[in-house]
């Protein structure tokens, strides 16, 4: 766990609130699926948790998400701007086999590099809208297959992830289900991973605040196998973990 100075190479326009920055960072060489950066913001003590959208050893791509003042001023800097970043951080997906990830809005991006670093998979994705979706494209040369649904019916399959899911399991076997979004969306893939006996890992989208395990910020309740829980931390035990040690309805 370092940090380093890095160059922005690029910063393009995704969508209304997200941004597709390119950074030069061949110090992040052991950067793997799932894993997240912990990127310095002017003029704010905490640093802003962005997750690895994809890596070819140089060039590290971020999706971020305008959702306060701190990634407002990371998305409004210009080329060969040079950033302050500190990672890889944090526990990421097992990638061995044929996998099919599953993403939901914001957390679709760090999907890109896990199924990129699979032998093979397929996709299924969601938004709230047409307008919201992204890195379709991407999806596209990276998976064999990708499904997309929409709350509001205007891209794909109207209605939710899960669904598609359901279906997709009861017709074609995986070795692992990858997914990243909003806890109603992996409490319910949860379920059906559970009922097709399908292993899942999920990807946590929590809070985080030193990004290394000391401040608690992201504190979650986990099982601990013995029929006992304990309090985890997202960025320091996670933000990957297996569906079965992660307590959902509490």
């Amino acid at each position: 766990m370092n940090v380093y100075k890095c160059t922005l190479l690029s910063n393009t326009k995704l969508t209304e609130s997200s941004h597709d920055l390119r950074v030069l960072a061949p110090e992040l060489k052991d950067a793997r699926p799932g894993q997240f950066v912990h990127v310095k913001c002017e003029g704010f003590t905490l640093r802003r948790p962005i997750s690895v959208c994809d890596f070819d050893g140089e060039i590290l791509r971020l999706i971020v998400d305008r959702r306060g003042a701190g990634t407002d001023w990371l998305t409004s800097r210009a080329p060969m701007t040079v950033l302050d970043i500190l990672g890889p951080l944090g526990r990421g997906f097992d990638t061995e086999g044929n996998v099919l990830v599953v993403g939901g809005g914001i957390g679709t991006p760090p999907l890109i590099y896990a199924a990129k670093s699979a032998a093979s998979a397929d996709a299924i994705v969601g938004f709230r809208t047409a307008s919201a979706a992204m890195l379709l494209g991407d999806f596209s040369e990276v998976c064999r297959t990708v499904q997309i649904a929409t709350d509001d019916g205007t891209l794909g399959a109207h209605g939710r992830v899960d669904t598609l899911l359901e279906k997709r399991l009861a017709e074609h076997r995986y070795d692992r289900v990858l997914a990243c979004g909003p806890a109603p969306m992996l409490r319910a893939c949860a379920r059906v991973c559970a009922g097709a006996g399908v292993p899942l890992e999920v990807s946590l989208e929590e809070r985080m605040g030193c990004g290394v395990g000391a401040c608690l910020v992201c504190a979650v309740k986990l099982r601990d196998g013995n029929g006992g829980t304990y309090m985890g931390r997202v960025c320091k035990d996670g933000p990957v973990f297996r569906a079965e040690e992660v307590c959902f309805d509490d």
